[in-house]
């Protein structure tokens, strides 16, 4: 009786599925541990959209943010036995922390500033790496590449992040940097990995993948064509730490539940032995226990071992780059992506009309398999 007097109702918002609708009101009337995870899937929502200027205030709020939750009140409710994983403010695994300097290192490139633009993609690295401990490295591809591009585009020398792109690369090599090159495209594609709890007390944290329908693309524009292959994959990133396969499990509540519960178990029958004994100790020290085994099992139902599976569930699970040397003026880009089999999915067909500066810029070309199509850049 004196618990229910301690809980809580929390409003149910009723989302309609479409998160341009769905994003804005949820971090405005939404709980604000999740405000982060909304200010995410608003923000590549829109970068898909291009509205690039929302989708930078979104970032820039939420990395500030995710910067400074560690020691929240949510996060020390988290880290005991008897609140779930769940209740902590979400600031998001790594793959998902370095996703939200990627994109905020690619709108800092578009918007000229390719220095801004290599410190987002080195503090993604970061967010991949074990900095503390020293027990893995990031390996990205596209971090460290465009690392070393930003670099040579800065006047400096960007060879030795390049060898770590090169050394890195699992499932294709990104081509030889060309300073020429100042047309840059940055693509994505599939969707990706997705979070779910498995084991007994659902406290072990997992990820799973769809059947990837697009494997690479190709990049039209006057007469070059340039084919495009995945560099990064997501749903690696998420289950590996430095290339080695992680295990996510949340054992410590997991054990503590299963030991208070069984050592409640234990008391119980402990004292229902006792307590059937004619000597008035025995039933004393029988009624003892019994008590004491279920404080026992009590403490056991409130163990909250869940994992979190709240994720931000519109990222894609591909990044990709090239680049190309286009003359000043209007051009149209056609960006088909393409199956196994190398045949192109007509639905993903995007056509972007670029206007190519003058003054020798970099112009930023950001294609998703969900853009809107067409665009105009």
């Amino acid at each position: 009786m004196a618990l229910s007097g301690c809980i809580t109702h929390t409003r149910v918002i009723q989302l309609t599925g479409d998160i341009r609708v769905d994003g804005p009101m949820m971090i405005t009337n939404g709980p604000p541990r999740d405000k982060v995870l909304w200010e995410y899937r608003t923000a590549a929502a829109a970068m898909c959209g291009g509205d690039y200027l929302y989708s930078k205030r979104l970032l820039d709020d939420a990395l500030l943010a995710a910067g400074g939750v560690s020691t929240d009140h949510s996060a020390k409710l988290a880290r005991s036995y008897f609140h779930p994983e769940s209740a902590k403010t979400f600031i998001g695994e790594p793959y998902e922390r370095v996703m939200a300097y990627y994109y905020r290192g690619i709108l800092y490139w578009m918007d000229g500033e390719p220095d801004n633009a290599r410190a987002c993609f080195r503090s993604a690295a970061i967010q991949d790496a074990d900095a503390e401990n020293k027990e893995y490295a990031a390996d990205y591809v596209l971090l460290d590449y465009l690392d070393g591009l930003a670099s040579l585009k800065l006047g400096g020398d960007g060879s030795d992040a390049f060898k770590r792109a090169a050394a890195e690369a699992r499932l294709a090599k990104p081509p030889a940097p060309d300073p020429k090159a100042n047309v840059l495209f940055f693509l994505e594609f599939d969707p990706g990995p997705y979070k779910y709890a498995s084991g007994q007390y659902r406290d072990e944290l997992r990820f799973g993948v769809l059947s990837p329908p697009v494997q690479s693309a190709e990049i039209q524009v006057d007469a070059q064509n340039l084919d495009v292959a995945p560099y990064d994959d997501l749903f690696f990133q998420a289950t590996t730490r430095g290339g080695r396969v992680m295990d996510h499990i949340l054992g410590n509540k997991a054990v503590f539940k299963t030991s208070t519960d069984v050592a409640g178990t234990a008391a119980i029958l402990g004292g229902v032995i006792a307590a059937s004994q004619n000597n008035r100790t025995s039933q004393e020290v029988g009624l003892g226990l019994i008590a004491a085994g279920l404080i026992s099992k009590i403490v056991s139902a409130s163990t909250r071992p869940e994992a979190d599976i709240r994720a931000w569930n519109n990222l894609p699970r591909y990044l990709s780059f090239t680049a190309m040397a286009l003359t000043p003026g209007q051009h149209t880009a056609r960006v088909e992506f393409r199956d196994a089999a190398g045949n192109v999915i007509p639905r993903f067909t995007k056509t972007v009309t670029l206007n190519i500066p003058p003054d020798g810029k970099d112009k930023v070309v950001f294609v998703s398999d969900q853009s809107l199509t067409p665009q105009t850049i």
